[in-house]
């Protein structure tokens, strides 16, 4: 069993950062893909940005990239979402999955992400 506890959620105005944390308790051993996932009122779960918990492999959507960094701390089990020129439209709750099999072909795709965090909010003002 694994649990995953996200943090960093905040409210900013737009150009504001943000950086989100999720860390990874219990049977976590193996390189793992963790995926940040978001999803605003009224739209579907949408992908972020993926990373292997080795930090080795990252991978975002179009409408982040030069803007969010992914990274891992490996020995503290902990992935991080640095969100850099935040808009309006980033505004969603964000949450973190992982999944224990290591599927990085398949890391757009929420259905693989066994384990999920309770989300944490962010909020850009205009």
């Amino acid at each position: 069993q694994v649990q995953l506890v996200e943090s960093g959620g905040d409210l900013v105005q737009a150009g504001g950062s943000l950086r989100l944390s999720c860390t990874a308790s219990g049977r976590t051993n193996g390189n793992y893909v963790m995926g940040w996932f978001r999803q605003a009122p009224g739209k579907e779960r949408e992908f972020v940005a993926a990373i292997t918990l080795s930090g080795t492999n990252t991978y975002y959507r179009n409408s982040v990239k030069g803007r969010f960094t992914a990274s891992s701390d490996n020995a503290k089990k902990t992935v991080y979402l640095e969100m850099n020129g935040l808009k309006p439209e980033d505004t969603a709750v964000y949450h973190c999955g992982l999944d224990p099999r290591g599927r990085w072909g398949e890391r757009t795709d929420s259905r693989i992400y066994y384990y999920w965090g309770q989300g944490t909010q962010v909020t850009v003002s205009s």
